[in-house]
C-alpha cells in the first residue's frame, strides 16, 4: 500500500488490530492508493477499518524510508548489474521493496531518473583542480572520468545525452570550460579541446568495456592460449611477432589510455596561443 500523505494509526501494537486490520484516523482529505484502486476519505474526522496484509505492512515500512537519493542510488546499482536496458520503474520498485507508484513521488519519469543518475556520475568525477597547470588538471579529470565509466559502463552513452542537466553536471562542465579559458584558449578552441578530450575518453572507455581481459596477466594468458595459436607466422608474420613480443614484455593495455591522452594534451598546448 502506498499512502498519499501522512496518517495516524490507532489501536493496539502500533495500530495492528485483531484479524490483521488496523484503524486509520484521518483529519483532512487524503487518498490511500492501493494496487488497482483508490479510496477517497472525506475531510471529516472518522475511523475506517482497512484490512492489511503482512506484505503491505512491510511495504509501508519500506516506503517510509525512501528518499530521492535512495531511489537514485539503487537505480545506479541496478544499472551497474544489468545495464540501462534492465532498468524500469517497476523493477526498481521491486529492488526497493516499495510500490511502483511510490517512486513517482521522487522522480516523475524514467527520463528524470536518468537525469539524476547521470548527475550522480558527474558528482563522482573529479573536477579539474584550479591550483595546477591546465594540462595536469585536464589529465587528472580525464583519468577520473575513465575510472568512473569503468565502474558504471552503462553511463558511457548517457553522460552527454541529457537535455535537463543537473547541478553536478553543470558544475563539471563549467569547471572544464573555465580551466581551458583561463589557460588561454579562445571560446572556439576551448570547445574544440573539450570535444576532443571527451571523445577520446568516452571512446576509450567504450572499447575498454568490451575487452575480454581486465589485467596485464589476463592479457598474457590470452595471448599465449588464444591469440598466438590463431596467428601462424607464415600467414600473419607481423601479428604473430607483435603478440609474442607484447606477451614477453608483460604489456599492459591499460597504459594505452595515458599514452594517447598525453599526445592529445601536447598537441593542444600550442593552440591556446594561436587560437
Amino acid at each position: 500500500m502506498v499512502i498519499g500523505s501522512s496518517f495516524e494509526r490507532s489501536g493496539p501494537s502500533a495500530g495492528v488490530a485483531a484479524g490483521g486490520a488496523y484503524s486509520v484516523r484521518v483529519h483532512r482529505t487524503r487518498t490511500l492508493y492501493y494496487d488497482a484502486y483508490a479510496v477517497r476519505l472525506s475531510s471529516q474526522s472518522r475511523e475506517a477499518r482497512v484490512p492489511v496484509s503482512a506484505r503491505e505492512e512491510r511495504q509501508v515500512a519500506s516506503d517510509a524510508g525512501l528518499s530521492k537519493q535512495r531511489v537514485v542510488v539503487e537505480a545506479v546499482r541496478l544499472a551497474d548489474r544489468e545495464g540501462v536496458a534492465g532498468l524500469s520503474m517497476r523493477r526498481l520498485a521491486g529492488e526497493l521493496d516499495a510500490g511502483a507508484m511510490t517512486l513517482y513521488r521522487y522522480v516523475a519519469s524514467k527520463d528524470e531518473l536518468l537525469d539524476a543518475m547521470v548527475d550522480l556520475m558527474f558528482e563522482e568525477i573529479e573536477l579539474p583542480p584550479e591550483e595546477t597547470d591546465w594540462q595536469s588538471a585536464m589529465r587528472q579529470r580525464a583519468i577520473s572520468t575513465r575510472q568512473v565509466l569503468a565502474r558504471h559502463p552503462w553511463a558511457i552513452g548517457l553522460l552527454e545525452s541529457r537535455t535537463s542537466p543537473g547541478p553536478a553536471n553543470l558544475r563539471h562542465h563549467e569547471a572544464v570550460t573555465a580551466c581551458l579559458r583561463r589557460a588561454g584558449f579562445s571560446v572556439v578552441m576551448a570547445t574544440h579541446a573539450n570535444w576532443l578530450l571527451d571523445s577520446y575518453v568516452y571512446g576509450f572507455a567504450l572499447q575498454e568495456a568490451g575487452l575480454p581481459f581486465d589485467t596485464a596477466a589476463e592479457f598474457a594468458d590470452m595471448g599465449e592460449d588464444v591469440y598466438l595459436p590463431q596467428l601462424p607466422p607464415a600467414e600473419f608474420p607481423y601479428l604473430n611477432e607483435s603478440a609474442a613480443a607484447l606477451v614477453a614484455a608483460g604489456y599492459d593495455p591499460a597504459e594505452e589510455f595515458t599514452f594517447g591522452l598525453d599526445l592529445i594534451l601536447a598537441a593542444l598546448e600550442p593552440l591556446r596561443v594561436s587560437g
